[in-house]
């Protein structure tokens, strides 16, 4: 699905469309504009686009190639960045990653959604109010607010994380998790990977910006960056530093916890061994076929060694249970 968003001074008009053609026909180039291209996965509609804003046409291959997530300082034809962003939406115990591109141009954005990022709808609906500022500040004011509102997904993403380990934690210090609850928290902690590389990539962002010759980014736009994003990502990162760390700690008490129990486990099948092999031995004993056996013929033979049997069964279990082995 392709949505075109063109940013007049007093409004914001917006269209919908299948077709690559009819929504290029639309376009005026003299204003502001945001196309969001939705699992839009057509490689020669993509072109289209493509050609349309004079950007190179080896951004066709990066955008679906799956580029190394981060700024692209190779081309410089616009600002060009491919994402991995972390959403509140859980599969599996996973959390589902949002992964595309963003090309910034002079009077243009396009955003490559291979998944629907709801932050972006919910910043599209919005972006009504601020027309005005759009007018005056420039397109990279929309790039600004695209950051802004990705960063403010991650205090949702956090808040779900900080409600799940309580819960883990307390199966973990309990002592009453198993395998499950280990795998759990290495699922959940082996999907925030893309989370480290969403935040590198602002990180380098921010850094890029701080050239002079980066021409995408004015300066009204690159301060209101150093003034209120690049505080915001260093207390996020700083964050998903210590919801890792305490996932690595969870995971090394259950760790223990597990080869605790399977010590147990161990232990109490060797006390058992133990407590049956002085009756495999008398059994083994009498099984022998001598001839002479004397006991053997006697009428109290037989009960004499199944009250010896069970003596020796009830008083290995009394011991071991005053040991505290059972």
């Amino acid at each position: 699905m392709l949505t075109l968003l063109t940013f007049h001074p007093d409004n914001l008009e917006l269209f919908t469309s299948n077709h690559v053609d009819t929504v290029l026909k639309q376009i005026d180039s003299s204003r502001n504009i945001w196309l969001r291209c939705i699992h839009f996965r057509d490689r020669t509609g993509t072109a289209k686009i493509i050609k349309h804003f004079g950007l190179n046409a080896s951004r066709v291959n990066m955008i679906f190639n799956h580029s190394p997530v981060g700024i692209d300082e190779d081309i410089e034809d616009c600002l060009f960045d491919s994402y991995e962003i972390l959403t509140p939406q859980i599969k599996n115990h996973e959390f589902e990653v949002a992964r595309g591109n963003i090309v910034l141009g002079n009077n243009f954005i396009i955003t490559f959604e291979i998944t629907e990022l709801k932050v972006l709808s919910i910043l599209a609906n919005n972006l009504q109010k601020r027309t005005k500022d759009i007018e005056t500040l420039g397109i990279d004011y929309v790039f600004y607010l695209i950051y802004r509102e990705v960063l403010n997904n991650y205090h949702t993403v956090f808040d779900y994380i900080y409600r799940k380990l309580d819960d883990l934690e307390d199966e973990v210090l309990a002592n009453s998790g198993d395998e499950l609850t280990y795998h759990k928290i290495a699922t959940m902690r082996q999907s925030t990977r893309s989370g480290r590389r969403n935040f590198q990539s602002i990180k380098s962002l921010m850094a890029i910006m701080d050239h002079e010759d980066c021409q995408w980014i004015t300066q009204p736009v690159k301060e209101l960056f150093n003034q209120e994003l690049v505080h915001h990502v260093d207390k996020l990162w700083q964050e998903y530093q210590a919801l890792r760390a305490w996932m690595s700690e969870l995971m090394e008490i259950q760790r223990d916890n597990i080869a605790s129990k399977t010590g147990e486990r161990i232990n109490r099948l060797t006390i058992l061994s133990t407590i049956f092999l002085p009756i495999t031995f008398i059994s083994g004993f009498y099984g022998m076929n001598f001839k002479y056996m004397p006991e053997l013929d006697q009428v109290w033979a037989y009960p004499a060694v199944i009250c010896v049997m069970a003596l020796i069964v009830v008083g290995s279990i009394v011991y071991a249970k005053k040991q505290r082995w059972l």
